[in-house]
């Protein structure tokens, strides 16, 4: 069987659901690169809650959690059936984490259907989402990832979906092929720090521009989940597509395994 990869994609604005440019290309070369997988597991910055829960559900709804944009978007139906399968052997391995298994509250929210609409654009893989305990620190989301690993090995591609950098109060919305000079820099040092020892991510919240870079936690913490699954294959994470827009977004992108 060939391994799948676990990603870190960098999903910006939900308006990439809809647009095709060079980082949503870059996604869905990933998704024509792999075999169909068994089911997706997404960590996505989106279900930023107070516990760690995971979709178990047939038909998981599709969740529009923004405001503000056209129409279009909130049309975007992205109908990917679930899987209890796979949620029943998250909450195995995630032990002894306890894992709720949500079949009722939340479904697929944008941080992952905007990136799955180009990897996989006929949403015809079973899709399972893990949500982000807020109460916990860095470590324990790295310890997470470690221990979701194995799901490689049987056929699960696990992607995480957030931001390195994310301030939408710095936003420069016509600055759409660049960055400030702060969110380059934290981009940079978030690239030196994967490829040089990726649980060492929690460097990065020391550094000066870390506060610019993630005034809250949410879209920076998918990362170590990613950098979790590395270190548990002794894997450095390889750039998939890089850069920043919009001033304060990075859309740096990051692929782990997915080797015949």
């Amino acid at each position: 069987m060939t391994t799948m990869p676990a990603a870190f994609l960098g999903h910006g604005s939900p308006m990439n659901t809809l647009e095709h440019n060079r980082f949503t290309d870059a996604w869905a070369a990933l998704g024509l690169s792999v075999e169909r997988p068994r089911a997706v597991l997404a960590v996505s910055a989106h279900w930023y809650v107070g516990t760690t829960a995971v979709t178990s559900m047939d038909h998981p709804p599709v969740i529009h959690d923004f405001y503000g944009f056209p129409p279009q978007l909130f049309d975007f139906d992205y109908p990917a059936p679930g899987s209890t399968e796979l949620a029943a052997e998250v909450a195995d391995l995630v032990r002894p984490t306890p894992v709720g298994l949500d079949d009722a509250t939340w479904g697929l929210d944008h941080g992952t259907w905007s990136v799955l609409a180009h990897v996989f654009p006929r949403a015809d893989v079973p899709v399972v989402q893990l949500s982000i305990d807020a109460t916990q620190p860095l470590d324990h989301h790295i310890e997470i990832g470690r221990r979701l690993a194995p799901l490689l090995e049987e056929g699960v591609m696990i992607v995480a979906s957030g931001n390195v950098v994310h301030n939408l109060r710095a936003i420069a919305w016509q600055a759409t092929e660049q960055g400030y000079d702060w969110a380059q820099r934290f981009d940079d040092e978030a690239r030196r720090v994967l490829t040089d020892d990726p649980t060492a991510l929690g460097r990065l919240t020391g550094s000066a521009e870390y506060e610019l870079a993630a005034p809250t936690p949410d879209h920076f913490i998918p990362l170590a989940y990613l950098a979790g699954v590395a270190d548990a294959r002794g894997e450095t994470p390889r750039t998939l597509i890089d850069g920043c827009t919009m001033g304060s977004l990075s859309m740096t992108s990051y692929v782990v395994g997915g080797e015949a």
